[in-house]
């Protein structure tokens, strides 16, 4: 009974006024001094037993539930298909436009809405995930750690539609999304899903604290890079004569720095909302392997179900004392007085 408990222990002290039904009935006295000559009723006996059965349920019933009776919360573990995932998006200014670079209007809704939605949507597909929600611009910020409340991680996914700020610190945005990782994920499937519209310059610091973020901890590594027309791709090569360098190409290189941390890495370019759509949903049927994860059922009172059971008692006990009859007030009572009249009495 580990998974019962009481709000109110001491009302249980009243349990023993259960049996009393089994000593007193509630049931009125018969004229008749004795039922020993009456031949054996079992139906009535059946009755009788019932009926005292149902007064101390009746009783036990109150009590419990004036006890505040309540089935604990339970940790119960599931398996099913998904992954512990870190969804690690860019809050910068420039996510408030749309993939024409202008300010939204009716007919189109800016990078930030359009990968709001898209990833609801992906979280709601997903049910036996544990997912984190991680933003950053000008400094990472912690959304919501791991966790498989969906409606926490819906509400998360929400927030990104806030107004951005103006810069864009992908790499300590990465260092933020590597330690959400707990303990709970170290044996089942982990990804990151990197949705930005833009790049930076990663401090070499930064770097080194990647790499070795990597080695530690491996993940699956997905770029989801919302791409703004007129603006320098992932895999836009320099000009002739230009300078191949992160400050010129910050896509290019943050994706060949990706690359080089050894993990299995995959990067997407979207031109528009239809792209944003495959891409999640690729990612979505890479992303689904066997896991193992922990469901916490909420407490339940249970005091409510105890009251109407016990009305339920009270409404049969009810009826059986509307439906008794007196021994003495029918044709068989005036059989039996009339068989104990004294012999030898003049009449």
């Amino acid at each position: 009974m580990s998974w019962i408990g009481f709000d109110h222990p001491w009302a249980l002290l009243l349990l023993p006024l259960a049996l009393l039904p089994l000593f007193v009935s509630p049931l009125r006295l018969s004229s008749v001094p004795s039922d020993e000559v009456a031949p054996p009723d079992p139906l009535s006996a059946i009755a009788g037993a019932t009926i005292a059965g149902l007064g101390a349920l009746a009783i036990a019933l109150i009590v419990f539930g004036l006890s505040g009776a309540h089935r604990r919360d339970q940790t119960v573990e599931r398996r099913g298909a998904g992954a512990n995932i870190v969804l690690l998006i860019d809050r910068s200014s420039s996510m408030d436009s749309t993939f024409a670079n202008r300010a939204p209007d009716g007919g189109e809704e800016s990078k930030s809405a359009a990968a709001r939605r898209l990833l609801t949507d992906f979280a709601a597909r997903r049910p036996a995930d544990r997912v984190a929600v991680a933003a950053f611009s000008t400094a990472p910020m912690l959304v919501t750690p791991m966790t498989d409340k969906h409606d926490a991680i819906r509400a998360a996914i929400a927030a990104i539609d806030r107004p951005g700020l103006a810069h864009t610190d992908v790499g300590r945005g990465l260092s933020l999304a590597f330690s959400l990782f707990d303990d709970e994920s170290s044996e089942t499937s982990r990804a990151i899903v990197l949705v930005s519209d833009g790049a930076a310059v990663i401090d070499r610091r930064v770097q080194d604290a990647l790499r070795d973020a990597a080695a530690r901890d491996p993940v699956r590594l997905y770029w989801l890079f919302l791409r703004t027309q007129g603006a320098k791709g992932i895999y836009d090569a320099p000009a002739p004569g230009e300078p191949d360098s992160p400050q010129v190409y910050p896509e290019r290189h943050l994706n060949l720095f990706l690359k080089s941390l050894g993990l299995p890495y995959r990067a997407f370019e979207a031109n528009g909302p239809k792209e944003v759509s495959d891409a999640i949903r690729e990612i979505d049927q890479l992303e689904q392997r066997p896991t193992t994860y922990r469901e916490v059922i909420p407490r339940q009172d249970l005091d409510w179900l105890c009251y109407w059971l016990a009305a339920g008692a009270l409404l049969l006990l009810l009826g059986a004392k509307f439906a008794e009859r007196r021994l003495d007030d029918g044709p068989i009572a005036a059989d039996w007085n009339y068989g104990a009249r004294p012999a030898g009495r003049a009449t």
